[in-house]
């Protein structure tokens, strides 16, 4: 494991205890943590994105303004909808955020999990062509942003235009050199990743996964990401692939975390149904530090991946999530092998 990062889903909610209360706390949150996160020593800040819920929904205004109050800590989604997006405008948009970061984005993209209205791509004016389904739709979508940010010109340019052109097809600008190695794709099924893998992107995996074997979601996601390197190499890709995994992990080590999560039932995996996909559901992790070490130390899928995702409750606040993120890289990820 050579990377720790979280995960927030950026939710707010005005119920009782909780420190997130509006659009406005999510978004100012996020940068906050984002900032103590960098200054702990963590490698990583990814935004979970949701469309028509009370959660992150529109990721590059945070991505370019955690870019420009940090320096060294990547910056990423797990993951972008793609059935939501315009491959080019959201081209145009990385670009500027990856360029004020200076190079940092690490996005994840995705076909998207249900969402909080149906069809609700249709209402941002997409539908898939003909004898395509919404998946399908998504993997365009991504192909051609994967394509765009080639940073190839494309585009034939008008012989009078407003201002000097540089010779050639135009492209979108700006154009952030690189970023097309820095796309992940979050992937819940063996097949999936196998398409990610022949396109050159990164795999996510998240804390679900299309059951298909009927093992533990630590040893399907561990044979995923096998399958995953196998067909990267395949393809003939030069650089080194990069793989993550998602986990819920609490250590216990004062009286807020024993409040919060001594008692936390989903210490198992759990098998249900999400889409109409039998699914495996990952378990929480939450105990004392020595002990988290052991049952981590079990996890087939931490042990293949090369970075480690930490979900956080965002909705108890900026100090207990850093506080929690400062207890597992202080008293559980170096006996996990991180650096």
């Amino acid at each position: 494991m050579k990377k720790i990062g979280f995960l927030s889903f950026g939710h707010w909610t005005d119920s009782y205890g909780s420190q997130v209360r509006s659009a406005a706390d999510s978004l100012l949150q996020s940068i906050e943590l984002a900032v103590a996160a960098e200054v702990l020593g963590a490698d990583g800040a990814y935004f979970r994105v949701h469309h028509f819920a009370r959660q992150l929904g529109s990721p590059f205004p945070l991505l370019a303004a955690i870019g420009a109050r940090t320096r060294t800590i990547e910056i990423g989604t797990a993951v972008i909808d793609m059935r939501y997006e315009n491959p080019l405008y959201m081209a145009e948009d990385a670009g500027a955020a990856d360029l004020i970061a200076g190079g940092r984005l690490q996005l994840g993209i995705s076909r998207g999990s249900p969402e909080q209205v149906i069809d609700g791509w249709r209402y941002f004016d997409y539908a898939p062509a003909s004898g395509e389904s919404d998946a399908d739709m998504a993997r365009r979508h991504a192909e051609k942003f994967l394509d765009v940010l080639k940073g190839d010109g494309f585009a034939k340019p008008n012989p009078q235009p407003m201002f000097p052109n540089p010779p050639g097809l135009l492209r979108v600008e700006p154009h952030s050199e690189g970023l097309r190695d820095r796309i992940w794709w979050g992937s819940a099924s063996n097949a999936t990743s196998l398409w990610a893998a022949k396109l050159g992107m990164n795999l996510q995996s998240s804390t679900l996964k299309e059951d298909e074997g009927g093992e533990p979601l630590h040893v399907q996601q561990r044979r995923q990401i096998e399958a995953y390197r196998d067909a990267w190499k395949a393809a003939g890709h030069r650089r080194e692939p990069r793989a993550s995994v998602s986990r819920s992990i609490f250590p216990l080590v004062d009286d807020r975390d024993r409040t919060y999560f001594g008692r936390d039932a989903r210490d198992r995996d759990h098998v249900g149904y999400i889409d109409n996909m039998r699914a495996v559901f990952g378990r929480s992790y939450a105990a004392e530090p020595d002990a988290l070490v052991k049952e981590l130390a079990a996890d087939e899928a931490i042990a293949a991946a090369d970075t480690l995702l930490l979900t956080v409750p965002n909705t108890l606040g900026v100090d207990y999530n850093a506080h929690v993120i400062e207890s597992i890289l202080k008293y559980v990820a170096p006996a996990l092998g991180w650096r």
